[in-house]
């Protein structure tokens, strides 16, 4: 799609609609496989399983937690599908040409976070490898440098170096990667629960891990009640979607490639409810036999594949999950900032400098390690900065322009969506007082349930969406009595 009278600050070739669209079915189940087959989508699954007591209960939160993240994504992506655009110049049409700029950076800023999260599990992978030899493990012993011992930072930036090879050539680099790097991780990880469970000597869906152990291992996540109980199960859910908070933003930037709904749909129903279950199961199927095995708790696979007798099985678990980590950060952490940085400043700066950018901001977050603890409380914190501005832009989409958008006035500095100087308040009114909700009173106060912020990124979407669909008819109105006086 041409764009007629496209402004320079608004437009360049990586923002505009997409033209070639060859992602079909497999290629969107395979960002899924890419997203969720990673080091750290299985540290959060084996965390969350210790949350729900027992198998059954785990499959029902985790498949409810699918169900409603098959939903969301189809939202999402259906809009992606039908305008072409990427996730910031979507965002225009509820933020402002301009306005738009600040969901955009928010989206980039905690696709740093993880990317910074994704690289160190992929790098914890290869050191736990290189530690089997005596040599290796003395050096991370004893040398250490910016708060990591230096093995660690090393294996770091080797692995953050990497992942910019990938995305030399755009999208179509990432499309190929992420189809044979996400299916790769599967094969892995039943290699994995197979080796355990024949060493354990059995194949279990029961839990024997003691209650006591449970409760210890879950106490700093911030889920209440005792592991099992319906409370947790519910937390275990929102959690999991929560998980996925940035990609509900951003999933237009692949479902756009997609040539129609009927293969995003297809694509969707096997990447989602179907493989997350399966990974999710094969995840707990994994931390039982481990326990059986090891007599401990191992939420990483890089800490079970350290044990093997086996070095070759060992260097392969490592190699696998640290490549299928490449995967997800490509995905999920290099894609969407590379737009999102690249709509802030079109004229200088095209989808690989975006990306590139990102990649520094996580290099420099390294020596903080904001990402290590409880999986699930680092999940909810990210996560519920995003909910807001989901509840407006699907609000706004869906309730108040019924899924038609001038695509072409996205890219115009006079157009329909230039609202108050290129920003629309309503929008920003109501993201904060559902920002204010979502991350700042759970997250900086004790005025809320210590529960709350569990669901925060749930009332995040309510309290933005409610608010903006008031003020928006509201101005709608307005306008319209003013038209007829």
């Amino acid at each position: 799609m041409t764009i007629q009278g496209a402004s320079p600050d608004l437009y360049n070739e990586d923002l505009a609609p997409a033209k070639v669209r060859n992602w079909g079915p497999f290629s969107i189940f395979n960002v899924w496989t890419s997203d969720v087959h990673s080091l750290w989508g299985y540290y959060l699954a084996a965390s969350l399983f210790l949350f729900c007591g027992g198998f059954v209960n785990f499959i029902i939160a985790i498949g409810i937690g699918s169900l409603i993240i098959y939903a969301l994504m189809n939202m999402v992506g259906y809009a992606g599908v039908k305008t072409g655009v990427p996730y910031p110049v979507l965002a225009r049409a509820s933020f402002g040409i301009w306005g738009a700029n600040i969901p955009a950076l928010v989206r980039a800023i905690v696709a740093c976070f993880w990317y910074g999260a994704q690289t160190a599990a992929a790098s914890g992978a290869i050191v736990a490898l290189l530690t089997r030899l005596q040599w290796f493990d003395e050096f991370n012993k004893t040398s250490h440098l910016l708060g990591h011992s230096t093995l660690e930072v090393i294996c770091f930036v080797i692995i953050w170096a990497l992942q910019l090879l990938i995305i030399q050539k755009g999208m179509e680099t990432v499309r190929r990667f992420q189809d044979w790097a996400g299916p790769a991780v599967w094969v892995m990880m039943l290699l994995l629960a197979i080796y355990l469970c024949v060493k354990s000597g059995s194949f279990a869906f029961t839990s024997d891990i003691p209650m006591d152990v449970l409760r210890e291992k879950t106490a700093d996540a911030g889920i209440p009640g005792d592991p099992g109980s319906w409370t947790t199960l519910f937390g275990v859910a929102a959690i999991w979607v929560t998980y996925f908070s940035a990609l509900y933003l951003n999933f237009c930037d692949f479902a756009r490639y997609a040539p129609d709904k009927a293969a995003l749909r297809k694509g969707n129903i096997w990447g989602l409810p179907v493989n997350l279950i399966l990974f999710s199961l094969v995840a707990g199927v994994t931390t039982i036999a481990a326990y059986d095995v090891y007599h401990e708790v191992l939420l990483h696979p890089d800490q079970i594949s350290a044990k093997f007798d086996s070095w070759f099985l060992a260097a392969l678990a490592a190699l696998t999950f640290a490549v299928a980590t490449l995967g997800i950060n490509v995905v999920a952490n290099f894609v969407s900032p590379a737009f999102d940085f690249s709509n802030v400043f079109p004229r200088q700066i095209d989808f690989k400098k975006g990306g590139y950018i990102a990649a520094l901001i996580a290099l420099v977050l390294y020596p903080f390690a904001p990402w290590e603890g409880s999986a699930a409380h680092f999940v909810g914190i990210i996560g519920a900065t995003m909910g807001p501005i989901f509840g407006v832009m699907m609000v706004d989409y869906y309730l108040i322009r019924k899924g038609e958008v001038d695509v072409e006035a996205l890219y115009r500095e006079d157009g329909e969506f230039r609202f108050q100087g290129g920003w629309h308040v309503n929008a920003f009114i109501a993201a904060g007082i559902g920002a204010v909700f979502s991350s700042i009173l759970p997250n900086f106060t004790n005025w809320l349930p210590s529960w709350w912020g569990v669901y925060g990124w749930f009332f995040g979407v309510a309290i933005a969406g409610i608010i903006y669909y008031v003020l928006r008819t509201a101005a709608v109105g307005a306008g319209a009595k003013i038209a007829k006086a």
